[in-house]
């Protein structure tokens, strides 16, 4: 019997990938076996590009997690899937067996492998993956929006754990990808969201999107927030540019009792203004990827169009021109969501 093969790219350090044929995998008992449609580059991508994570990944690694695709094969006791079903993969592997799953929150396990960046991931035709991590998709999803999920997952955990109700006063500090889906599922959750950024090309798309925006470069964010909320603030804050900028905004223009969540990954550690917990009461709370719920909520969102995912692609490239898909990424300022066209 003939071997199947299978184009896959492989991140091999100094920003650099190679696309190369090799054997088609096995779903192994318990596993899946995606056909890819369509994978985005995500901002952790982009950190392994640059070098970043070479430590965690190496240089033999297939990475990606925001993908579609189809069931190709299933593994042994698998009972709930059957090829052609479409899908997307919740990227998270978890024990099982650590306090963070025996509480219930299998989604920040301690012993957590992350797909895509602990194993091989989205960036090649076929992907097997733990049956537990994949999500049916309704029949009615292009698969190219379908991409967006991930991304969309996170902002709903986001959104779902700082208690956002309908009527509040909204403040995303960073207009990137993450910052304007927080922003698009704050809005679609009720609030009154204003997004702040410095990149213009990104005010333009959150203008785009129908957006209250702040460049806090040519106006001062946390006068604006105080007058925009006659002198309230901000009830919930999103700090999602990772900066110190960020860090000390965040404090500045949160209501009393206002909820600042915590949603970037700061390459260090920021000085907080911690009087500003003391003076108004404020509440910080930290956020990590997504749960089940919040993978439901993204399909259901996108289905509905809650999210402009055509405002949020801004490029589509083929798997062979991967690199040069990462190195425009890099240098573009007008691109958002970039993504990858891995099969049909």
């Amino acid at each position: 019997m003939t071997e199947q093969m299978m184009t896959a790219a492989f991140y091999r350090g100094n920003r650099s990938f190679s696309v190369e044929q090799i054997k088609k995998p096995v779903p192994a008992a318990g596993e899946v076996c995606i056909r890819i449609a369509y994978c985005g580059i995500c901002g952790t991508d982009m950190h392994v590009f640059h070098g970043n994570m070479d430590g965690r990944v190496g240089f033999e690694r297939v990475i990606g997690h925001e993908m579609s695709g189809t069931i190709d094969s299933i593994g042994a006791d698998v009972p709930d899937f059957q090829p052609g079903q479409r899908v997307v993969v919740r990227p998270l592997d978890h024990c099982g067996d650590c306090p963070a799953c025996n509480a219930g929150h299998e989604h920040i396990c301690h012993n957590l492998k992350f797909l895509g960046l602990d194993t091989n991931g989205a960036m090649q035709e076929y992907w097997c993956v733990p049956a537990h991590t994949v999500h049916r998709l309704p029949d009615e999803i292009r698969m190219d929006y379908a991409a967006l999920i991930e991304p969309v997952a996170v902002a709903c955990h986001d959104v779902r754990l700082s208690r956002l109700k309908a009527g509040e006063d909204v403040v995303v500090i960073g207009g990137g990808p993450i910052g304007v889906l927080v922003a698009m599922v704050a809005r679609d959750a009720g609030g009154k969201v204003v997004i702040s950024e410095v990149n213009p090309h990104r005010l333009e798309i959150a203008a785009k999107l129908g957006f209250d925006t702040i460049n806090p470069m040519e106006t001062d964010l946390a006068e604006a927030v105080i007058s925009r909320t006659a002198s309230k603030g901000a009830d919930v804050v999103f700090e999602v540019s990772g900066t110190q900028a960020g860090a000390d905004a965040m404090t500045a223009i949160a209501s009393t009792r206002g909820r600042i969540v915590m949603v970037a990954i700061h390459a260090s550690k920021p000085q907080v203004d911690m009087f500003q917990f003391f003076w108004r009461e404020l509440e910080l709370i930290g956020v990590r990827v997504y749960e089940k719920e919040d993978y439901e909520k993204a399909i259901s969102i996108i289905v509905n169009g809650g999210v402009d995912a055509d405002t949020i692609i801004t490029d589509v490239s083929a798997l062979q021109d991967i690199q040069s898909a990462f190195d425009n990424l890099d240098s573009s300022p007008t691109a958002l969501k970039s993504v990858i066209k891995v099969g049909e």
